[in-house]
Parts: C-alpha cells; structure tokens; sequence
C-alpha cells in the first residue's frame, strides 16, 4: 500500500546506511521511474551497488526486491499524470517493437489476472446477478467502454438491467433511487479511479443492494464499499489504460452468468435469432468455393 511503504521509510530513515538513504530519497522523489527499474539499474542510478538494493528491500519489510518493486508500482497507480504516463511508456519501450511490447504486456496482464482475481467472489457474483431484481451496471470514463460491452450482453440476456449514465452525481443517484437489497451494482473502475464511481457504489451499499467491484487492486477504493472483488490487472504506466485483463474477465462473467441461466437465456437468443434473421440484422456470407480456398 502506498502510504504504507512511505511510513515505513519515514520511520526506518534514522537507522539507514547512507546508500540505504539514497535509495530512499530516490524512490520518494522519482516513484514514477523507481517502480520501473531493476535492482540492478536503481543501484547505478543512486551510486549504490545491487546488493545494496537488495538489502534495503528486505530490511524495509519485503521478502525481497521484487516485492518492494510492486509496491511501488501501486503506489503510483492513482498518482500517474498523463505526461508521466508518457515519459514510462517511453522508457519502458525504449528501442524495443512497440508492437510487441504492448502485446506482450496485455498477455501478462492477462496471466496474473488469472492468478490474483477470487474464484470464490467471481462465482459469488455470478450467483448473486443471477437472483438480481434489478442489475445496475456503474461504470466512468474510459471503463464507460467497459459498462457499454457488459450491458450490451447482460441486456439481450436479462431485462432488468441498467446502465447508469455518469453525467453527474445528481443523475446517478436519480438513476439508482429505487435500489435496494434486491439489486446488484457492479461498479467498474481503473486509476485513476472516477470519484463518482466509487460515491455512487457507496451510496448502493448504504441501501443494501449487493455491490460488485471490478477494479486492478485491493487497495483501490472501490473496494471498501464492495461485497465481492473481482481482480483485473490494468497498467496506467503506459500512454492508455490497457482494458485487455478487464474484458477477459468481463468476458468470464457474461459466459458463467449465461450458463447459470442456461435454458432461459437459450430461449431468449432462440426469439432473438428469429427477429435478426427476419430483419435482416446481420450480413450474411455465403460459404462459396472462392471463400473456401
């Protein structure tokens, strides 16, 4: 947690080496480019050896570098301007292909996202959207594609669904007025996390409704006001936030609710099917031998 790590330095400054002393000072003034760096180059970067980065982790608390390297980079998740955003991308990239390079990051993304999202709140959550009166979907700025995605396909499943438009405060709490204890709120947000979006998820939770977060980290403050966390990794180290994790896991949560209403949503797709094919919704490609090879 980020005040967590700098309290830790401020208390531990008195006993610190002077090498131990730089590394601090380094990271307190440039945690945007610390959180980036190897051992190995954070030691050359402050005149100290790695040994001594090293060291310095686990004498702070951390198992190791690696540790105190991801506590950093919470740290700066909510801390980010965009120009500094651009200044990591260009360093983390350097003279790498940037094709490969972002594409590389969204796959890791993806594989820890696997590893640090709950199954048992994932499948919570399914249970609870499943049983929902209503479905209130809560999702701002650049996660709006987010709510946009999942209430397109909650929408065609279910009829009680509702995408909260994030104009302002007073328009989301008229939209959520009648929410009560039946409901289910899944607020969506990433760093830098949308105020509204988390008042919002707090007000449902003061009228009982079930709250839902989808969001990158434990520290994040949809959370306090969530029943069940679902995990997504997202990187706001970078010139764009990376939606690729969110929507995996988007993706999960509209295929195992769909399951859990098997024979009801099958029905629902079987009326819609009928009218796409009668109003001629979809293109159709015919399967010719041109096609084929």
């Amino acid at each position: 947690m980020a005040k967590h790590l700098l309290a830790k330095m401020e208390e531990m400054a008195p006993s610190f080496s002077k090498g131990q002393r730089l590394i601090a000072a380094y990271i307190q003034q440039h945690y945007d480019k610390a959180a980036f760096m190897t051992a190995s180059r954070l030691g050359a970067t402050v005149g100290v050896s790695e040994s001594t980065v090293v060291r310095f982790a686990t004498e702070i608390g951390y198992e190791g570098y690696p540790q105190l390297q991801k506590a950093m980079q919470e740290m700066i998740r909510s801390r980010l301007t965009s120009v500094q955003r651009m200044e990591v991308t260009s360093a983390r990239i350097g003279d790498a292909d940037v094709l490969d390079s972002v594409l590389n990051q969204d796959i890791e993304k993806i594989r820890r996202t696997l590893e640090e999202t709950s199954h048992e709140d994932f499948y919570h959550a399914v249970d609870v959207i499943a049983e929902a009166r209503k479905i209130y979907i809560l999702a701002a700025r650049s996660s709006a594609a987010l709510g946009s995605f999942l209430n397109f396909y909650f929408s065609l499943m279910f009829e009680n669904v509702k995408l909260v438009t994030t104009g302002s405060e007073t328009e989301m709490y008229e939209q959520m007025l009648r929410v009560d204890q039946r409901d289910v709120v899944l607020g969506i947000s990433f760093p830098r996390y949308s105020r509204k979006a988390v008042r919002a998820m707090e007000f449902a939770g003061a009228r009982g409704a079930t709250v839902v977060a989808l969001t990158d980290s434990m520290v994040s403050p949809l959370v306090q006001p969530a029943r069940y966390v679902l995990l997504a990794r997202s990187d706001m180290a970078s010139v764009v936030d990376s939606l690729v994790a969110p929507l995996s896991l988007i993706n999960a949560l509209i295929v195992a609710t769909a399951l859990k209403k098997k024979d009801e949503v099958s029905d629902t797709f079987r009326h819609l099917e009928k009218i796409w094919d009668e109003n001629q919704v979809y293109e159709k490609v015919e399967d010719t031998e041109e096609n084929q090879t």
